[in-house]
């Protein structure tokens, strides 16, 4: 820094700069999580391991056709997350029963992957955020990735299911 920069402050607080580097490099981490996430729902991860028990990155490759090494790195990134537990003495990864309801369970009111593949059609549609932040204008609803519109209808379906006939529409006919 110079004398002359006017924006740089005349002190730092540093506790204050370490604890927004660590919510930044938190961020970052639920990032990159939540890109997992959609793969593991886009590639049916999920959906294998639900109800599986404990499996094997080989296993889960063979079961999904995809490949081991990429598997086997999801896997640690899921682990780490707390999305699934990892057994160190043989080697295996389990997706338990309530998280299976969370992430492979498309008919559970809980199920959330699609709020995964709305934000992933975000990424997508970045450019068009900038220009709509620059120009003003807005971003026509049909020209969105088309991953907001399957997500979308992923997350809010089962809720609608569970809910529309059964509580909804009795709650609203009490009126």
């Amino acid at each position: 820094m110079t004398v002359t920069d006017t924006t740089a402050p005349t002190s730092l607080d540093e506790a204050a700069l370490e604890q927004f580097v660590h919510q930044a490099v938190g961020e970052l981490a639920a990032g990159i999580s939540g890109l997992m996430v959609h793969l593991g729902d886009r590639l049916g991860l999920y959906k294998a391991m639900a109800g599986a028990g404990p499996v094997t990155p080989a296993a889960l490759a063979a079961r999904t056709g995809t490949q081991e090494r990429y598997v086997r790195e999801w896997l640690s990134n899921q682990a780490s997350g707390g999305f699934v537990t990892y057994d160190a003495a043989d080697g295996t990864f389990e997706l338990s029963a309530e998280h299976a309801l969370v992430l492979a369970d498309e008919t559970s009111p809980v199920f959330l992957a699609g709020a995964f593949e709305t934000i992933a059609s975000c990424f997508t549609d970045h450019d068009a955020f900038v220009r709509a932040f620059t120009t003003g204008e807005g971003i026509g609803w049909g020209d969105h990735d088309d991953r907001l519109y399957t997500g979308a209808l992923r997350l809010f379906r089962p809720g609608y299911e569970a809910n529309l006939v059964s509580a909804w529409l009795p709650a609203r006919l009490l009126r």
